[in-house]
């Protein structure tokens, strides 16, 4: 069986401010670089023979403490980059819901509106995950793990797409992976199955938190 980690970044000064990031390019923070060391100890024990990391810095930092373990080579890739959020980048929650109520409001249905009018929508992040997802597998032997290294909303969607709910039933099922948490997706003879959602550990500095 192949298995695939899906591991969001660790804790950035943004995410500690319910800022959306989006594709705003962060390093983590003390705090997240901590929460990145601890669990890469935890994946280095997993035994993964591949490394893929989005491009934007908070992820690579990530798959860095991982790589740092290991010995493997981080492999960036731009499409696992978040999703974009167009004219948010930079706004808090707050601030979202005052200036754009009726995005807000579509997103509430269970609408995949596209965000921050200019930005992305899900399907967008779930096609372009898949494709890097689906090259990944074709690389892959027989009982190998690989490690994907990403960010909250691209992990669930990729981890959806893979095991077939659509995006509202993973909005209502699936809680937000948790900072430098992890999803673990098991290759079985009928497809592929969830095995773990939200895995994680506690750092010295705290428990890692929910944005």
């Amino acid at each position: 069986m192949r298995k695939v980690i899906v591991w969001r970044h660790g804790e950035t000064e943004h995410n500690a401010g319910g800022i959306y990031q989006g594709q705003l390019d962060s390093h983590l923070s003390v705090r997240g670089r901590a929460q990145a060391s601890t669990a890469a100890a935890a994946l280095a024990d997993r035994g993964p023979v591949r490394l893929l990391a989005s491009d934007l810095a908070r992820a690579a930092d990530t798959a860095a403490a991982l790589a740092q373990r290991t010995g493997l080579v981080v492999e960036h890739d731009p499409r696992l980059r978040e999703i974009h959020v167009g004219q948010w980048q930079g706004l808090s929650h707050p601030e979202v819901v005052e200036r754009f109520p009726d995005i807000v409001a579509a997103l509430d249905q269970g609408e995949d509106a596209r965000r921050g009018v200019t930005g992305e929508r899900v399907q967008d992040v779930r096609v372009r995950m898949r494709a890097a997802f689906d090259e990944l597998i074709a690389r892959m032997e027989k009982d190998e793990t690989a490690v994907v290294t990403t960010h909250g909303m691209a992990s669930r969607a990729l981890v959806a797409d893979v095991i077939g709910l659509s995006y509202q039933q993973a909005w209502l099922s699936l809680v937000g992976l948790r900072n430098c948490h992890w999803a673990e997706l098991v290759q079985h003879r009928t497809g592929w199955r969830l095995a773990s959602w939200n895995v994680g550990v506690t750092t010295s500095v705290g428990s890692v938190t929910d944005r």
